[in-house]
């Protein structure tokens, strides 16, 4: 089994707690003592057994912190199966909103006040842009918005993904206002949007933030947005945002190498195939992990509008309003489910036949452990 991110926490976490102890944010050191105790014996397991050989295997805990990379693909999964049930049998658009630099550093100090904000600023933008009869006419419309915070290099960069139908409800709430045709797929021109967006980010800013000065961004810079339609279908975006919704900044798989001094990790260039390698100092290397670690309480995705969970009766009659006869239902594609104890297989024989005997504490695990080792030890002094 290879380096993970676990390896680079149990190496340099301690000593990184110990540096910035008093300058640390609570949720980026309970991420680091998270990922450093899971899957291990300090948080207990459930001793298996299997069906087939018979031999006794431990299963240690998972920390299920949204800051690890092993915890999120089972609970990503079960997100977008719900998620696929809501989908409105129309076309969808992918939004991008994007900060300017100037404002990105802002925003990474106040991360709890500003975040909320740029979602905000981004929805309500849109909806009003869509109320205009020129676009859309669409009194009321609905989004699913996911904050994005990190580079491929684990850089500052927060922006938020937007899957939003292609239409809205009239202001007589029940007839569905679909996009003028044109030549192109349209809901709103992204100038105007850019515009909008810029102006109630910063109205908004200013109210949560009364004390701060707000850097001057150049009139003359656009703050970006991208806009599209999601011509291979809602799926494919929906598959695309669950991958920011319970992971985290770097994989597993990412961790190249790990010494005493650095860590090295893959990545690739956008719109590049070629793997590429950057090493950084630990410190430094966790400093940028660190980042992406969002407030403790604070939900990296949010519904408005007919997708918030209060819209769920007005969304099913949606659902059944729009949809044709001949198509298929929303929710006949599935995501993998999670795997049952009992279908993870034997390290020994390699068949799906582990089931769970009983629960172990800590302690418990530990004991084992220890057994296990001193067991071992003579065995690895034999000749061969």
């Amino acid at each position: 089994m290879g380096l993970g991110l676990a390896d680079v926490m149990r190496r340099h976490g301690p000593a990184y707690l110990e540096r910035f102890r008093e300058g640390l944010l609570p949720s980026h050191a309970q991420a680091i003592r998270a990922i450093v105790r899971c899957r291990t014996p300090l948080l207990g397991g459930h001793l298996a057994e299997c069906a087939q050989c018979g031999g006794e295997h431990m299963l240690y805990h998972s920390c299920r912190h949204r800051a690890c990379p092993r915890c999120g693909h089972d609970t990503t999964d079960r997100w977008l199966a719900k998620q696929r049930e809501l989908l409105l049998p129309v076309r969808y658009f992918h939004l991008v909103f994007t900060l300017p630099a100037e404002i990105a550093d802002v925003v990474r100090s106040h991360q709890k006040a500003l975040l909320p904000v740029l979602f905000r600023a981004a929805f309500q933008a849109l909806a009003r842009l869509c109320k205009d009869e020129r676009y859309l006419g669409a009194q009321k419309i609905g989004a699913l918005a996911v904050l994005h915070t990190w580079t491929r290099t684990l850089g500052w960069h927060p922006h938020i993904h937007m899957l939003v139908p292609g239409g809205g409800l009239a202001a007589d709430g029940r007839a569905w206002v679909r996009p003028r045709a044109r030549r192109k797929p349209y809901l709103v021109p992204v100038k105007a949007l850019s515009d909008a967006f810029r102006g109630r980010f910063l109205h908004l800013a200013r109210r949560a933030l009364p004390a701060v000065v707000l850097p001057e961004v150049p009139k003359r810079k656009r703050w970006v947005v991208f806009a599209k339609p999601a011509v291979q279908g809602a799926d494919k975006v929906l598959d695309y945002l669950g991958r920011y919704v319970h992971r985290t900044a770097l994989s597993d798989k990412a961790i190249v190498a790990c010494d005493e001094q650095s860590v090295t990790f893959a990545y690739r260039k956008s719109g590049q195939s070629v793997r590429r390698t950057m090493t950084l100092p630990a410190a430094e290397f966790l400093r940028r992990f660190l980042q992406h670690v969002p407030p403790k309480g604070f939900h990296r995705v949010r519904a408005f509008g007919l997708l918030h969970r209060t819209q769920r009766t007005t969304l099913r009659r949606l659902q059944l309003r729009l949809a044709k006869p001949v198509a298929a239902p929303a929710t006949e594609k599935t995501s993998t489910p999670s795997r049952p104890a009992a279908d993870r297989k034997c390290p020994h024989c390699g068949q799906s036949s582990l089931r769970l005997v009983r629960r172990l504490s800590p302690a418990e695990c530990a004991e084992r452990e220890q057994r296990a080792e001193r067991e071992e030890a003579p065995r690895a002094r034999a000749p061969p």
